[in-house]
């Protein structure tokens, strides 16, 4: 069994706005959520989400529920949008060298805040 969070075995905060950085690369390229970053402050964005991400996988940042639901509740994303953001961030992670059960771990939190997202 690995010792220490998801943050720590995979090289922090550093490693992590790598990751963010290639997931917002393929969220761009993608028709369908591309469409959502249409003038939004994108280096702005990759910080927070950096942040956010981290938090998730133990680092030491933690956000509030009540800011991610305002941050997306004027975007409508709908339930298949929320899944294809799941699947490019599953990709993404693999890409990186996450282990299996790491992915899965991480998934699983993105998919606890689906209510928090979708509309």
């Amino acid at each position: 069994m690995q010792s220490g969070s998801i943050y720590e075995r995979y090289g922090g905060f550093a490693k992590i706005n790598r990751v963010v950085m290639d997931f917002y690369d393929a969220l761009l390229d993608s028709d369908e959520l591309g469409p959502y970053f249409d003038n939004v402050d994108m280096a702005r964005l990759i910080d927070h989400q950096t942040k956010f991400v981290s938090g998730l996988l133990g680092g030491p940042v933690d956000f509030d529920d009540e800011v991610l639901r305002r941050a997306h509740r004027h975007l409508r994303v709908t339930q298949e949008h929320f899944d294809e953001l799941k699947r490019v961030l599953g990709n993404i992670l693999e890409t990186h060298a996450f282990l299996p059960a790491d992915v899965q771990t991480v998934l699983a939190a993105v998919e606890a805040r689906r209510p928090l997202v979708v509309a």
